[in-house]
């Protein structure tokens, strides 16, 4: 409805399709086939796993823009392919030591499922942290689904460690998050989750996200007239039925902001005239302002604190796509 009503793009409204891709990616990708060559389908915004995007990106081979808005691992550069998620570089590299000198956070201790994207988030962190003048005092990967922790806990609380840094996914940090508090971990260790928006910290409850952290480019929270103003279209468009915002179902909208903004700039949405003009695109969103750098976005990082039950922002940071390259 924005975009339209600021002239959809390069002149033309725009209409929304809707694939699941909530499946394997192999039929992820029927579908995306499907849209594109049979119902004439001119670009795609999607949040969903990397496998997915993988398999999409393989399929498309740049003949059709694709945004990408999902927090992710990084290192996604194939053509015509843009990336408006949040990397582990830019959730952590100014997080970690503002932790260091606000909250004393040393001693970190990483925890996540067993798959690529906790993997490349916590190999990034190490470097970080040790720049920061911290030490790894633990690390380990748990399979997706589980729900008994104690173990790890155990682990945890014999390391020393003064920060965890999850990397749990969905339910698994909701039992991880519950379970720790219960151990009494929440007084020696604060923790920092990189995907822990509003709907996983209403899981996990305020009486258990003592000194719980998150960092993420948008919160529902965030003190500014774009965010405000989100809310207010979306609670009066769609009523008692408006979803909670954050920052993955929020990033869909920053992914068709983007598609918008790169077809505007190129006169249409041909793949080539789209790349010709991709780099230093920009848009605003309820995130703030944001521009494209070699097919990443720098954008605006939020700090926020869960411990109350709701996140309160506590710090912001400017960046770049760090430890992306896709010349």
């Amino acid at each position: 409805a924005d975009i339209n009503a600021a002239g959809g793009i390069a002149g033309e409204p725009i209409e929304l399709v809707f694939p699941d891709v909530g499946v394997p990616p192999s039929q992820a990708v029927q579908s995306a086939q499907r849209l594109w060559r049979a119902e004439g389908v001119q670009g795609f915004v999607g949040m969903h796993d990397s496998a997915v995007r993988a398999a999409i990106v393989s399929q498309l081979r740049g003949q059709v823009p694709y945004v990408y808005s999902a927090v992710y691992e990084g290192g996604e550069c194939a053509p015509d392919t843009y990336v408006t998620g949040e990397t582990p570089a830019q959730q952590l590299a100014p997080v970690i030591p503002w932790l260091a000198e606000h909250e004393a956070a040393h001693r970190w201790y990483l925890i996540g499922n067993d798959y690529n994207w906790p993997r490349d988030t916590n190999a990034a962190a190490q470097d970080i942290i040790a720049a920061s003048g911290g030490a790894v005092v633990g690390e380990e990967y748990v399979p997706l689904g589980s729900s008994d922790f104690d173990a790890s806990l155990a682990r945890i609380r014999a390391s020393g460690a003064d920060a965890v840094l999850v990397t749990l996914v969905g339910g698994d940090s909701v039992a991880f998050n519950i379970a720790y508090a219960a151990f009494g971990l929440d007084g020696q260790a604060l923790r920092l989750g990189t995907l822990i928006e509003e709907n996983t910290l209403a899981g996990i409850g305020a009486a258990n996200a003592h000194r719980l952290f998150a960092s993420m480019g948008f919160f529902a929270s965030i003190d500014s007239e774009a965010a405000r103003s989100f809310d207010a279209r979306l609670h009066s468009r769609f009523g008692a039925e408006a979803a909670q915002p954050n920052g993955l179902g929020e990033s869909l909208y920053d992914g068709l902001m983007l598609m918008a903004a790169l077809g505007n700039a190129a006169g249409s949405l041909e793949p080539g005239a789209v790349a010709a003009v991709a780099d230093g695109v920009r848009y605003s969103s309820p995130r703030g302002n944001a521009r494209l750098d070699h097919n990443h976005v720098a954008q605006t990082i939020y700090l926020a604190d869960g411990s109350s039950g709701q996140f309160a922002t506590v710090a912001r940071f400017d960046t770049v796509p760090a430890g992306v390259s896709c010349e």
